[in-house]
């Protein structure tokens, strides 16, 4: 049983989980991402690498500046979803998006919370000299990387990179992501 989803992200970290839903089979209704931004010598727009590969993958890509008004919220409810996928969006999501899902919105986080909350945890956390780090599948609440953990995994830092580390959350995330939507799915169906 495919779920109907929005998926909430914008950076690299953030692309394999989205291929994997689609790979899984599952109907994204949405992809939400920052806007685009100035890049390079001219400064031109430039879209994040989560709304590139969704407008490669023929998805439906929006791209507001702010959850908070009525107009974006009722365009978000209109959607019908039975959940919303997010990982590093970069907006808080307020309480009338978080409760338009019929299973709620999940966060994938690139970190073991409440450790490194918000923006870059995976540099903070090598950056910090901890000993590990990891992904956490969180039913997200109000406020910044808020909510009851359903999931975690921890991963050894080691010698890695931030690159090398991210790349092997990123690969953790994307089964966790799947894991959680199976459990929501056998749920769905009682």
């Amino acid at each position: 049983m495919a779920l109907r989803l929005a998926f909430m992200g914008t950076p690299d970290f953030a692309v394999p989980t989205l291929a994997e839903l689609i790979a899984q089979g599952h109907d994204i209704a949405a992809v939400y991402s920052q806007p685009p931004r100035p890049k390079g010598r001219g400064m031109a727009l430039e879209p994040g690498p989560v709304h590139a590969f969704a407008e490669r993958a023929k998805l439906s890509v929006r791209t507001p500046l702010s959850l908070k008004s009525a107009e974006e919220q009722a365009a978000f409810a209109a959607l019908d979803l039975d959940a919303a996928i997010v990982v590093a969006y970069g907006l808080l999501l307020p309480k009338p998006v978080l409760d338009a899902p019929k299973l709620g919105c999940f966060n994938l986080h690139g970190s073991l919370l409440p450790r490194w909350r918000g923006a870059a945890p995976i540099q903070r956390a090598v950056m910090a000299g901890d000993a590990e780090t990891g992904v956490m599948v969180m039913q997200m609440e109000e406020g910044l990387d808020t909510g009851p953990v359903l999931m975690a995994e921890r991963v050894r830092i080691g010698r890695k990179t931030s690159g090398e580390l991210a790349g092997e959350l990123s690969r953790l995330k994307r089964s966790m992501a799947i894991k959680k939507l199976t459990k929501a799915k056998k749920l769905a169906a009682v």
